[in-house]
């Protein structure tokens, strides 16, 4: 072989030239795409290897140029023909074995016998794969014993077993919110806002709740000033203190703390001397009376608290041409075994959040607006028993059982100076945030809403009581964490700051964050003062999670705790669920306790602010039974909001709310029950197609589930007005009352008609809940449709 290349030198470069040129056409095409098997590459390298060195060592290889190169790492080159670097011999064996196999000389060249490394080849093969399936087959060896000694992570059917919530409720007991509320309780009265929240978040973060955070807002506070605002009669020139007391000394040194928060937050101030005139609730029935009789320009009102929002009849009375108001509880108003005819007691005149920058957070940077006074009255609330002082009644003017209303002789002219003083002044105020994060919707948030920290004893041990309920449930739950579940969707603990003055910690906190909770809350749970009477459970709920809260209700209270209550109802509710509810349309629900007394009243006297003796508590549950019931039903509506694959919520629901809110002979609504009749037809299809076939684990596909809780999610957002009388919620699928069967915007337009003698603002109302409907009736039916364009030609 070695005398043919000697004398054919050209034919032998010539060929070589060929053979490179087609090597060097199909290095290109394996720049694109690796087909062939490293295996085969590697037996082909064995077998050439001493005929490609031979074959590189002739001479004048190192200065071989490939023709017909193209650079391939630079696509803006123009010029194809490239010098490359000379080839080592351990250039890519795959390229040497292509340019030898395609020599037309090659095998002539070079016959052999097979090689012995093709059998090589086979055996490593072969003990590849007995290696592979040995340790595939070791593998499930492992993994059946370890499964056997390691109990099984939960999984997203878990929380379908009904002893599934049993497990972390279990873990709730009377005893130990017991021990909580105490502690809390002894906690010094005048500490700040911020020390009880550092505390709070201290107690959380122990229970194990990885992420408590402290967020903190400078606000505008209105507090007392240095001395008691007072009331004097002009004919005696007695002075008095809000609580019926005389203006002595002595008494203002041994009640001081009483008498300073006895006072009307965000009120005007100064002194007015005018003739007291007796508005009783203060209702339209009861001005166009007074109306009728007497010029009220600048004139007092004596003004009962109860059956309705007093922000609306403050409004009432300024329009009428009121200078000031001395707001009572009527004792008769009042459950028997509450005695409070001698204390004054505090109100806000906020409608929420921090006056000096409404409808936006207070944080750095941020405008600030002069409004410490919220209305141009002065407002001053008063004892029961001044109130008798003031209409000359004796103390016990009847020894009989029954209670006669108070209310101020026509006959007689009373004319007092109102003296009123407030300080406003910024405050810092806390609220203590904890993340639960969930496993499968993280960015889908359930709240849980407690406060904290009551203005100096006023109503003091409810915010212990409600801090005491969340954090049982809080160590209930991380147990279960610890052992490794979480729920589907986060839950977010909050214990809001400031909810005397006005729900101002939960505003600050939802305007900062209103971008994203618009997008990402699925429900508020509510425990503001879970425990305020004995005798009844008292559970209030949007309609869309009114069936859950009665099947819970009814399963809960079953067995050796028995909690008589009265059927779930869509009402105006106090506490810091009023942004959820009314600026994001967010489904609510909230378990408390109440007298049967209390609920037979007039609503809205838990405006006032009463100071709380140190027993109250403890007297209205000693065993805190009731606490536990109530932790335990808040506990398992969250759990399974926030565990279920399908949102619990009921879409029917809110249709028949809005038929029966339409029922009634005030109104023409023939035209609204048309389309409450269309609502509820969209309605019962949305359930029937989406829901139910969601609701079979069979047809569950994710993206299914999570489009209809996009749509569940939204519906109460739809039943937002633009604007609402003061005092009344924004959404108006909630009444004013239990007593009220119908939308509370109409029946105030229906009043206020009688107050002004036009149906203008009867008609803007009607129109409101026409575009509520209309809205709702074309969510319904964007969902339907978006339901069958995605899944066209799956079912």
């Amino acid at each position: 072989m070695g005398e043919n290349e000697t004398s054919l030198p050209n034919t032998s470069l010539q060929e070589k030239k060929m053979a490179y040129r087609k090597v060097n056409a199909d290095q290109r095409i394996q720049g694109h795409s690796q087909y062939l098997d490293n295996d085969d590459l590697q037996a082909t390298t064995l077998e050439l290897e001493w005929d490609m060195e031979k074959e590189l060592e002739e001479p004048g290889f190192d200065h071989f140029q490939l023709d017909g190169t193209v650079d391939h790492h630079s696509g803006n080159s123009q010029n194809t023909n490239i010098d490359l670097e000379p080839i080592q011999p351990s250039a890519s064996p795959k390229g040497r074995f292509q340019r030898l196999q395609e020599d037309p000389d090659y095998v002539s060249h070079y016959t052999r016998p097979t090689p012995k490394s093709n059998r090589c080849n086979f055996c490593r093969i072969f003990k590849l794969f007995c290696t592979v399936l040995i340790l595939f087959i070791f593998g499930i060896l492992i993994g059946y014993y370890a499964q056997k000694k390691c109990s099984p992570s939960p999984t997203s059917s878990e929380p379908s077993d009904p002893h599934f919530y049993h497990e972390i409720l279990k873990e709730i007991k009377a005893e130990n919110i017991q021990k909580i509320f105490r502690d809390l309780i002894q906690l010094p009265r005048k500490e700040e806002d911020t020390d009880i929240a550092m505390k709070l978040l201290v107690q959380w973060t122990s229970c194990g709740l990885e992420d408590v955070q402290l967020v903190n807002y400078s606000v505008l506070l209105d507090l007392p000033g240095s001395s008691s605002n007072t009331v004097t009669l002009k004919n005696s020139g007695e002075c008095f203190y809000p609580s019926g007391q005389k203006c002595y000394r002595e008494t203002k040194k041994l009640h001081s703390q009483d008498l300073l928060y006895s006072y009307a937050a965000y009120s005007a101030k100064g002194t007015i001397e005018a003739e007291v005139i007796d508005v009783q609730y203060g209702t339209v029935e009861d001005l166009v009376l007074i109306q009728a009789m007497t010029n009220m320009t600048n004139k007092i009102a004596l003004l009962k608290l109860g059956k309705s929002p007093l922000l609306y009849k403050l409004s009432l009375l300024e329009e009428a041409g009121f200078g000031g108001v001395l707001l009572y509880v009527d004792p008769c108003d009042l459950p028997k075994t509450q005695n409070l005819s001698g204390k004054a007691f505090m109100v806000s005149l906020n409608s929420g959040g921090d006056p000096s920058t409404p409808g936006y957070p207070s944080i750095d940077g941020n405008y600030r607006q002069n409004r410490s006074n919220l209305t141009s009255l002065l407002v001053q609330p008063i004892s029961a028993l001044l109130v008798k002082r003031l209409v000359s009644l004796p103390e016990n003017r009847s020894k009989s059982d029954e209670c006669i209303p108070l209310k101020l002789p026509v006959t007689e002219k009373r004319i007092i100076s109102l003296n009123v003083q407030t300080v406003p002044t910024y405050k810092t105020i806390s609220n203590v945030i904890g993340y639960l994060k969930g496993s499968t919707f993280p960015d889908r948030y359930v709240i849980v809403g407690s406060h904290h920290n009551s203005v100096y004893g006023y109503s003091g041990q409810e915010w212990a009581s409600s801090t005491a309920v969340i954090t049982a449930f809080i160590q209930a739950l991380m147990l279960k964490v610890k052992r490794g579940w979480r729920p589907d969707r986060t839950i977010v603990f909050c214990s809001w700051g400031g909810t005397s003055f006005g729900n101002i910690g939960s505003y600050e906190w939802a305007e900062d964050l209103k971008k994203v909770l618009q997008r990402n809350i699925v429900a508020y749970v509510s425990l503001h003062n879970p425990v305020r009477g004995n005798s009844s459970l008292h559970p209030v709920a949007s309609p869309s999670l009114q069936q859950l809260a009665t099947e819970r209700q009814g399963l809960t209270c079953l067995g050796k705790m028995k909690c008589p209550g009265s059927n779930v109802s869509s009402v105006q509710m106090q506490g810091d669920s009023d942004y959820f509810i009314n600026h994001l349309g967010i489904p609510t629900m909230q378990f408390s306790y109440e007298d049967i007394k209390t609920l037979e009243s007039p609503s809205f006297l838990f405006e006032a602010l009463f100071p709380a003796h140190n027993t109250v508590t403890e007297e209205l549950d000693p065993l805190f039974n009731l606490h536990e019931t109530i932790a335990k039903l808040t506990g398992e509506v969250t759990l399974q909001i926030a565990s279920e694959p399908v949102l619990p919520f009921n879409a029917l629901d809110i249709a028949l709310e809005v038929q029966n809110s339409l029922k009634g002979d005030q109104l023409d609504t023939r035209q609204l029950l048309a389309m409450a009749s269309r609502l509820r037809d969209s309605a019962e299809l949305f359930q029937s197609d989406e829901m139910r076939p969601a609701n079979d684990p069979k047809e569950r596909a994710p993206i299914r589930v999570r489009m209809l809780n996009d749509v569940l999610q939204g519906l109460e957002k739809n039943f937002l007005v633009q604007q609402a009388p003061p005092g009344f919620y924004r959404n108006i699928l909630y009444r004013l009352d239990e007593k009220m069967s119908q939308f509370s915007v109409l029946l105030e337009a229906l009043e206020h008609c009688k107050l002004h003698q036009s149906n203008e603002t009867l008609q803007a109302a009607l129109s409101k809940v026409l575009n509520s409907i209309n809205s709702a009736q074309v969510y319904f039916n964007a969902g339907l449709d978006v339901f069958e364009t995605a899944f066209a030609g799956k079912k």
